[in-house]
């Protein structure tokens, strides 16, 4: 990214579970990103205060769309990213039953038990919650907190029907209101962007996300491409059928797929067009 697009590129170390938990990683990320954001850094590594953009692949990709929606709510920060980029980035823990989970449920590298089981250690939750949270026992009707987010996520409406096919909601009449009483943060936008409201965002800079056809999250990241669309953001879907969870990486001998070098340059492209 460096070479190709030369441009100076930061990743920031946040800090990881189990030495803190949600919100501290969003923390990390927005006080690192406003110290980079200082005329007196910018101009120390040489950047244009008009191209900054931000990016992230996985949890990666939750954290800076949780940023971008930060810095969207504050008229200090607000229009100081021209992009955002998200690589299959994970964006709800509201529906583990989207097309998406269904069919990618055991699927390797992000099976979805192994996701939900994320979740949990990032709340510092409880395990004794993940069986039920597969089930979507977390959000059921009796679970009026979770019932206004409902339609922020409502796959039948978000999602074409070549991605629905056949695959039906999974709605639970009764659950297990317990869950969202001991980890309400499961119903916060800091960890769940796509659940966001309208006017965050609204006004959010222009938008990539990549998504993979054998991904439990790639229907994250066509309902978020979705509402920004919905929202006024300029959006460009890039969708791999053949692109699996965390495939960008596998770009070296001896895993130097096919479809990480396709998914990478694609990537390295559109930030070449856009930023």
């Amino acid at each position: 990214m460096a070479e190709e697009l030369n441009a100076v590129i930061v990743s920031i170390e946040y800090r990881l579970v189990p030495k803190v938990y949600f919100p501290e990683q969003i923390h990390d990320v927005v006080h690192a990103t406003k110290y980079f954001l200082q005329p007196e850094v910018l101009h120390k590594y040489s950047v244009d205060p008009g191209r900054v953009g931000i990016s992230g692949d996985s949890a990666g990709g939750n954290l800076a769309a949780a940023l971008g929606q930060q810095f969207n709510q504050d008229t200090n920060l607000k229009n100081k990213l021209k992009v955002q980029a998200l690589i299959y980035p994970v964006l709800q823990a509201l529906d583990f039953n989207t097309p998406s989970y269904q069919q990618n449920m055991n699927t390797p590298i992000l099976p979805r038990y192994v996701m939900v089981k994320y979740w949990v250690d990032y709340f510092n939750g409880n395990y004794d919650f993940v069986q039920a949270m597969i089930v979507n026992n977390h959000t059921s009707l009796d679970v009026d907190e979770a019932s206004a987010l409902r339609a922020r996520l409502n796959w039948t409406s978000l999602l074409p029907t070549s991605i629905t096919k056949n695959y039906k909601p999974v709605m639970q009449t009764t659950g297990n209101s317990r869950i969202v009483q001991e980890i309400p943060q499961l119903l916060d936008a800091r960890s769940a962007p796509l659940i966001a409201d309208q006017e965050v965002l609204q006004h959010l800079p222009k938008t990539y996300i990549l998504t993979c056809e054998h991904d439990v999250l790639r229907d994250d990241g066509i309902m978020y491409a979705k509402r920004l669309e919905s929202a006024g953001v300029e959006v460009t879907l890039d969708h791999f059928e053949d692109g699996f969870h965390g495939c960008m990486i596998f770009t070296s001998w001896p895993t130097n797929f096919s479809v990480g070098i396709r998914t990478r340059n694609s990537y390295i492209k559109w930030l070449d067009q856009n930023l």
